[in-house]
């Protein structure tokens, strides 16, 4: 762990140290005549505009201004001097290319702005938003070789629309279709001019005919014209209207003739190919399979599966949504490498095509084999190895089977449990068929393909010295999902069952008295023999991916563990009523949790992020306690990073006793945390957080081994903090974190005194080996 502080300070000294040099003048790096663009500022005057309408303008054209500037970090350029100090390099490789060009950027030089252009600009883009007869002017301030672009825009009165028409000549199909659309128009009187509106109002009306049939629309058939004469006060009336020129085909509706799939399409010959079948030969009757025909002379694949994906039927107008729906189906169904569409036109008169389906199958089986490395802030390190085998059509209907076997070990580094070690080692197999099976009529209008999910596995963990358990697990359930933002997963039957092995007598002597009555009762749960099964149900909905400027995330869970069978047979073990199966106590309770987030986009290269989760685990009617792999944990690289993995709570007990030294995992029943984040972008692949983390866990019910462990009204007075600081490198295809934190108030220290600055002792040189944690991770902590 020293050695890695070493190599954190290191890192942050090099990077300050580069931040300061670069202070010095960039401008010493320029021949003469060379001018260092830094940047611009607009301004927009007008007395017809209110301060709102000025403000909203000027924040939209700042960023139609070119190029952009070199960046900058608190008004230094470490990037441009990076650039500058490293020698051109020989060859397009190696560290001196990589440090120049892609951790360094070149100058942006005044000589690189085209000043006239972006007046150009300035003046379309006002008068597409409607403030027409716009006009810019511009000015230079140059020093020390450094210039800076000033540019004024003065926009004349913005013009409204007073009235949208439609077509009225309705002796078209087309233009009746059009006039149909008009309801859900985004051209609103009293709203101001806006080009873009007007081309979302074009695409609009393209997609609404795409779902009537009119497969060979394009939104330029459409213009809408703007007559500024009929109207005053700076209003104009439009008129949306079909071009003149629009091609026939363009007219008319189209409907499916035939659906034909080759599920084993060579895409490098499809030049070669022939794809198109005459569908008066009579050997093609072969291939049909209700309303489709599937050309699969290896048999590869079972023709109900695309009955299932495909929304198209001999005879269907042709619909967009439809055809969106079966290509994503398609490549869903992950069997496939590549999925094309192509629409044949096969009668011009009577408009109608043939839809073909050329899909390029994945290879079916791959094999994997994973070696890892790893260490946490609890002192453990140890490393992994998987592998891992994938079918994706096992029984010819793209189900899914993997299956993985695994072992793994974790030595502790230093610390007061040297040699307590874990080893562990299991296989698991998951078949994910792409249907769900159930005994009711599942129907989904989803892009996406629902599931049915069968999971059994097992795993062998010893720990050294302590005992050795075996834990097998079993599932069965669905998967399937709304749209792109909304999740289901829900297992009907999720069973796991624990027994230990071998428990060593050193572990039964922290356990048990000498008379035999037990000392320690969490400790002995660890070792219990355990029952849990029952139905589990989680729920996501993000839109994350949206290019948004705030997202959301959310995930509940709830985990319902013997409810049923606890009622039927009237189990309570507080009657000294404990039911068992197998002679096994079963385990019962109810469990929720919520995870949510939130992420604000500050700018182009900030972000702000923050998560809370809460949760409770509820234990009655068969059980006392929570199992001890369903409860909750804090601690560690993914929660509150300023305290080591699981060794935070619960409430305010001190982990620092003798049983904490000899079991470390701490556990609870209730769980609270609060994360905040902020995230900036310094150069390249390089980028800096400032955190701060907060929350606890507490028990439902009082356990003599954790005094102060159990919920009360004086919970807030037991929440942890922690801040820190942390570096991100961004390597694309993974992201490697370095987090620095430091506890701020640590909850069983004395009520009223567990701030933890008030027991620093900074005059110590060891003060930061308890009061600094380093966390090594993979990706983002939320």
């Amino acid at each position: 762990m020293k050695k890695n502080y070493k190599i954190a300070v290191k890192l942050l000294v090099t990077i300050g140290t580069i931040l300061m040099v670069s202070s010095c003048s960039n401008t010493r790096f320029l021949e003469e005549g060379q001018q260092l663009y830094t940047g611009s500022k607009l301004t927009v005057e007008g007395d017809s505009l209110t301060k709102k309408e000025k403000s909203e303008l000027k924040n939209q054209l700042e960023n139609t201004i070119i190029p952009k500037p070199n960046s900058s970090f608190f008004g230094l350029r470490p990037r441009l001097y990076i650039y500058n100090i490293t020698k051109e390099p020989k060859k397009e490789k190696g560290i001196r290319y990589w440090l120049k060009y892609k951790v360094g950027e070149k100058p942006v030089l005044l000589s690189n702005v085209d000043i006239e252009f972006n007046k150009d600009i300035l003046v379309n883009y006002s008068e597409n938003k409607g403030y027409f007869n716009a006009k810019a002017v511009s000015d230079t301030i140059s020093k020390n070789k450094k210039t800076e672009i000033y540019y004024n825009l003065k926009p004349k009165a913005r013009y409204y629309i007073s009235q949208i028409n439609f077509p009225s000549d309705t002796s078209s199909i087309i233009n009746q279709e059009i006039a149909k659309t008009k309801d859900k128009t985004l051209l609103k009187p009293n709203q101001p001019f806006d080009l873009d509106v007007i081309k979302s109002e074009r695409e609009r009306i393209d997609n609404r005919l795409k779902e009537k049939g009119f497969y060979y629309f394009h939104p330029d058939n459409i213009i809408v014209q703007a007559d500024s004469t009929v109207s005053k006060n700076h209003h104009v009336e439009l008129f949306v209207k079909l071009k003149n020129n629009t091609p026939q085909e363009a007219k008319e509706q189209f409907t499916i003739e035939n659906v034909i799939v080759y599920p084993n399409f060579n895409i490098r010959n499809s030049k070669k190919e022939s794809i198109q079948i005459p569908m008066h030969n009579d050997s093609l009757a072969k291939y049909a399979y209700k309303d489709y025909y599937v050309i699969d002379s290896k048999k590869t694949f079972k023709p109900k599966i695309f009955d299932r994906a495909l929304y198209f039927e001999k005879g269907d107008l042709y619909n967009r949504e439809n055809h969106n729906l079966s290509l994503n189906r398609l490549i869903n169904l992950g069997v496939f490498k590549f999925v094309k569409n192509n629409f044949v036109l096969t009668d011009s008169i009577n408009h109608k095509f043939d839809a073909y389906y050329l899909l390029t199958p994945r290879d079916f089986q791959s094999l994997r084999f994973e070696v890892l490395g790893r260490t946490n802030s609890a002192n453990y390190g140890g490393g992994e190895l998987n592998l891992n085998w994938t079918n994706r059509n096992i029984f010819k209907g793209a189900e899914q089977l993997k299956m993985a076997l695994y072992g793994a070990f974790d030595v502790q580094l230093g610390g007061p449990k040297n040699g307590n070690n874990i080893f562990r080692a299991g296989f698991n197999s998951q078949l994910s068929i792409p249907r769900i099976i159930a005994p009711f009529r599942f129907n989904s209008s989803s892009a996406f393909v629902p599931r049915t999910n069968v999971n059994i596995g097992y795993e062998y963990q010893n720990r050294t010295k302590l005992y050795t358990l075996h834990n097998f697990n079993t599932s069965f359930g669905y998967t399937w999902k709304e749209n792109a933002k909304k999740e289901h997963d829900l297992k009907i039957f999720d069973a796991t069952l624990v027994f230990p092995e071998k428990i060593t007598d050193e572990y039964n002597e922290q356990i048990y008295f000498p008379d035999g009555s037990i000392k320690n009762p969490s400790l002995k749960r660890v070792v219990d023999k355990q029952l849990i099964f029952g139905p589990t149900y989680s729920y996501t909905y993000t839109t994350t991916m949206l290019p948004k400027k705030n997202t959301f995330y959310y995930r509940g869970m709830v985990d319902l563990a013997a409810n049923i069978t606890g009622l039927i047979s009237g189990a309570n073990v507080k009657k000294d009523n404990q039911k068992e199966i197998f002679k096994i106590p079963y385990s019962q309770y109810a469990k929720m949790e919520h995870d949510v987030r939130f992420y604000h986009k500050i700018s182009e290269k900030s972000s702000f992020a923050t998560r809370f989760i809460g949760g409770i685990a509820y234990p009655y009617g068969n059980s006392e306690f929570v199992p001890f792999s369903k409860q909750f944990f804090v601690g560690g690289s993914n929660s509150i990073r300023a305290f080591r993995a699981r060794t935070l709570g619960p409430g305010s007990y001190d982990p620092r006793t003798q049983n904490a030294n000899f079991y470390f995992d701490q556990s609870g029943d209730i769980k609270l945390e609060l994360n905040a984040e902020y995230r900036a972008n310094l150069f390249s692949f390089l980028n800096l957080a400032i955190f701060a983390d907060a929350g606890n866990i507490w028990l439902v019910n009082d356990d003599p081994d954790k005094p102060g462990g159990k919920f009360s009204k004086d919970f807030m007075s037991e929440i942890a903090v922690g801040a820190g600081i942390g570096l991100r490198f961004d390597f694309s295809i993974m992201v490697l974190r370095l987090d620095l934190a430091m506890p701020l108030r640590v909850p069983y220290y004395e009520k009223g005194d567990r701030w933890a600055f008030d027991k620093i002792d900074f005059s110590n040189k060891d003060w930061r080996k308890d009061n600094l944690i380093l966390n090594i991770a993979i990706g983002y902590p939320f």
